[in-house]
């Protein structure tokens, strides 16, 4: 265990505090913002590059696999419904088997890839989009309030954010929770960091069920 430091700032709301950990786990601690709520493990636990793209090349995802596409429609099925036909959008953090974005474009949407370690082309974001996706992405995030921002001045207006991953609850359920256990996890949302953001960015609407939120600008 590394030493204990009791001073940090939010990655997402830039919160300075001094606190104790709120959860000390085995190979990390965490601590949580007490004004948005999010939990997150300081820098000094970050993977470096090369290992955390080690992480990522493990993955078996595939748009053949029948389970993944389904597990995919958690989110693309809701965001489907709201977008007008022929949409144009940016799935962020697209990973070694890009999914998601078939399922838009089998459905009569074009769709944008971008991954710093898979599809590294920043030139599709500098492009305007009517929505923008990120599965199981944002909790591997180091700087959430960098990226979140980026992808919402891309968005044009009228057009959806759609965030999918699991939603950390209170102390007791963290301590079981193994999506913790992610050496590339390193931010954890709550419902509560979640309307803080929505109230930040003075979102149009939201739309929230089972770990999916969907933000319109």
């Amino acid at each position: 265990m590394k030493g204990r430091a009791t001073s940090t700032q939010c990655p997402l709301c830039a919160h300075k505090w001094v606190t104790e950990y709120f959860y000390c786990g085995r190979h990390r601690d965490f601590f949580r913002c007490p004004q948005c709520l999010l939990i997150y493990v300081p820098p000094e636990y970050f993977l470096s590059p090369e290992k955390e793209k080690a992480e990522y090349d493990k993955h078996q995802n595939s748009p053949g696999d029948a389970g993944y596409r389904l597990f995919l429609s958690r989110l693309s099925v809701p965001l489907l419904d709201q977008i007008a036909p022929g949409s144009k959008g940016l799935d962020f953090g697209s990973g070694p088997g890009p999914t998601l974005s078939l399922l838009f474009e089998e459905a009569g949407h074009t769709v944008n890839l971008y991954d710093p370690f898979y599809a590294p082309e920043k030139k599709v974001l500098t492009e305007k989009y009517d929505f923008i996706t990120m599965s199981e992405v944002v909790e591997h995030c180091q700087n959430p309030a960098r990226d979140l921002a980026l992808l919402w001045g891309l968005l044009k207006l009228g057009g959806w954010l759609g965030i999918m991953t699991g939603m950390a609850l209170d102390m007791g359920a963290f301590s079981q929770w193994r999506y913790k256990d992610d050496l590339t996890h390193v931010c954890f949302f709550s419902t509560h960091t979640m309307k803080w953001i929505a109230e930040q960015w003075e979102v149009k609407q939201i739309i929230d069920f089972n770990n999916v939120w969907l933000l319109q600008k």
